[in-house]
């Protein structure tokens, strides 16, 4: 008889106010499709549930969810940083979550395929963390397992989940993602995003 599939939930974070962005870039159109609508989306596709935490404009951007499959959780201190963001994540996930996969809601260039990818290698080795590579390091999107959920509960700051990728090297795998290496930061960005994305 065959174990039963480990559920994977993806958290996608996007409770920043966008001040370097000049307008709240989780609603700036990419190719049609707004890009918090575009990111969790593409992230879904690859997991059996998704949460999206929001923040700084919940008002402005639950409505753009409405109609999704998504959980939506508020996270009310989202001015004390990105690790607010993934505790209010974490915390709303279920006792039957094995993994949870952290997204960037300004990772643009990210396909549903590259999600596909990462959820593929992370169910190979479910008791490992897995995450893209680009520039040189490993980053997000990445799935963690249930046993680091304590760790990222335990961040604090404007920090995301390097500190537990670094203390928890010897359980790391990656897969190379060139694509996550931009992030919809400024005006610049979005140009740069719209060329032909890397593969």
């Amino acid at each position: 008889m065959n174990a039963p599939r480990a559920e994977l939930h993806a958290i996608v974070l996007a409770a920043g106010a966008a001040r370097r962005f000049g307008t709240l870039k989780q609603l700036q159109p990419i190719e049609g499709e707004p890009l918090l609508l575009r990111v969790a989306r593409r992230a879904a596709t690859a997991v059996d549930h998704t949460t999206v935490v929001l923040g700084a404009h919940a008002e402005r951007l639950a409505p753009l969810l409405a109609a999704e499959p998504f959980a939506l959780h508020v996270n009310t201190q989202w001015a004390d940083g990105l690790a607010s963001s993934i505790r209010t994540g974490i915390a709303a996930l279920p006792p039957s979550c094995a993994g949870a996969m952290l997204v960037l809601a300004d990772q643009m260039a990210i396909r549903a395929e590259h999600y596909a990818q990462l959820a593929t290698l992370w169910r190979q080795v479910p008791d490992s963390i897995v995450a893209a590579h680009f520039d040189g390091h490993a980053g997000a999107p990445a799935i963690f397992p249930r046993r680091l959920f304590a760790a990222l509960l335990a961040l604090e700051g404007d920090v995301g989940a390097r500190f537990v990728l670094r203390e928890h090297a010897d359980a790391l795998r990656t897969l190379a993602m060139p694509s996550a290496a931009l992030d919809l930061d400024t005006p610049a960005d979005l140009k740069a995003g719209l060329q032909p994305a890397p593969r």
